[in-house]
């Protein structure tokens, strides 16, 4: 797996789970609002990468006082050694969270029909007509409706949430993307933090260091 980040313990990520979080490196959308611009490119930073083996063994030792992991990115699904790697967090008695975009319904359906998720969040960033847009090029909006329709029909708890970009997006928008929900799904808006934003345009804060 191709690691850039890991948190040992969180509070806040796993719907009532103490638990650890994973990062992946690469993601093929171009947000204007990502605050994790680092984890974009596929190709890690020699510093920043995270060795797998370290994360396996700090999970193993602790793996009597975590309720899961999140696996998160960035976006899990580009990593060819997803399967196997959830497998491996499986196989320490761990529940797992994952954490997507949704473009990848193909790589989603194999986890589930192989029991490897417990837990589903998806990202939905804005109308339907607006996708390619705001995601900063090609999507395959097909694609995003068939994760849509797969996680919502899997029988797993899952999320979908959206990021309230005020500057991108118009209250009309908002009402026609809650229509996009599936009725019994819970959807969760999110806080926009501009001051980590990957268009300098919309960081109207700047960050503290």
């Amino acid at each position: 797996m191709n690691l850039a980040g890991f948190v040992p313990l969180s509070l806040c990520d796993y719907p009532g789970r103490v638990a650890a979080v994973v990062f992946t490196q690469g993601c093929n959308f171009r947000c204007p609002w990502c605050h994790n611009g680092h984890l974009l490119p596929m190709t890690p930073d020699p510093v920043s990468r995270v060795d797998e083996a370290r994360v396996m063994a700090v999970l193993a030792e602790r793996r009597t006082r975590l309720g899961g992991v999140v696996v998160t990115g960035g976006e899990p699904t580009l990593q060819a050694d997803l399967p196997h790697f959830l497998k491996r967090l499986k196989a320490l008695g761990l529940d797992v969270k994952l954490d997507t975009n949704g473009s990848h319904p193909d790589v989603l359906r194999r986890l589930f029909d192989e029991r490897l998720v417990d837990y589903i969040a998806m990202d939905m960033k804005a109308p339907w007509d607006k996708y390619a847009t705001l995601t900063g090029g090609a999507c395959d909006v097909e694609a995003m409706q068939a994760s849509l329709k797969l996680i919502a029909t899997s029988g797993l708890p899952h999320a979908f949430r959206t990021t309230r970009v005020d500057p991108l997006l118009t209250q009309q928008d908002y009402d026609r993307l809650a229509d996009q929900i599936p009725e019994g799904s819970e959807h969760v808006w999110q806080l926009f933090r501009p001051a980590y934003s990957r268009d300098p345009a919309l960081r109207t804060e700047v960050p503290v260091h």
